[in-house]
């Protein structure tokens, strides 16, 4: 079985496109690892987090560190999205409250925080939590995209407040839970993941 990496490259365009005001490639870089989160969950349990992509300033203005956080002093070239020891760290970190904010640079510039954006007018579908607001909120005080793993191994990306892509690791997934997007959307299969994208 090919991962996402290997067959899926292309599956993600029409979300990790430049006009989200977003690194494509940062973006990419963290929807994978959000798939690899929601297909594999950590030490045999369903994890669920976010992660705020880009305009980190606002971002980090708008949340609070729960703990001490545990990326704080770093050096930025370890703490790179896509460098395999950072994946395998968050991985681990993600099963503690809080998210993660990436730089538009495909930095992790911290973890386990909590995300304090006004939530007015947000209106997401009934069934989503706290974690999808907290992502609406974010997208819509900020430039932001979030990327939310939901611990029913679905992955939502929100940009200004709304669902705009719904990825469903497991094909069974998709016949077990309904789409929270609204119509016109797409939808695209690669090998063991089905990608829904609202049309824009």
């Amino acid at each position: 079985m090919q991962r996402p990496q290997d067959s899926g490259d292309d599956s993600f365009r029409e979300i990790c496109t430049g006009r989200r005001g977003v690194n494509p490639d940062t973006l990419q870089q963290v929807i994978l690892l959000a798939v690899e989160l929601a297909r594999e969950g950590r030490e045999g349990r369903k994890v669920g987090t976010l992660f705020v992509v880009s305009d980190e300033e606002e971002t980090l203005k708008r949340s609070t560190c729960l703990i001490l956080d545990p990326l704080w002093n770093h050096p930025d070239d370890a703490k790179r999205i896509s460098d395999p020891n950072m994946r395998e760290t968050v991985k681990e970190l993600a099963q503690l409250d809080g998210g993660f904010v990436v730089s538009d640079s495909g930095v992790v510039l911290s973890a386990c925080r909590y995300v304090s954006a006004p939530s007015e007018g947000i209106r997401l579908p009934m069934g989503l939590g706290s974690r999808h607001m907290a992502a609406a909120s974010i997208t819509r005080a900020t430039k932001a995209v979030a990327v939310v793993v939901s611990e029913t191994s679905i992955v939502r990306v929100f940009d200004d407040g709304e669902i705009v892509a719904e990825i469903i690791p497991e094909l069974w997934l998709l016949r077990r839970y309904g789409l929270h997007l609204t119509a016109p959307y797409s939808a695209r299969s690669v090998e063991d993941m089905t990608v829904v994208s609202k049309n824009e």
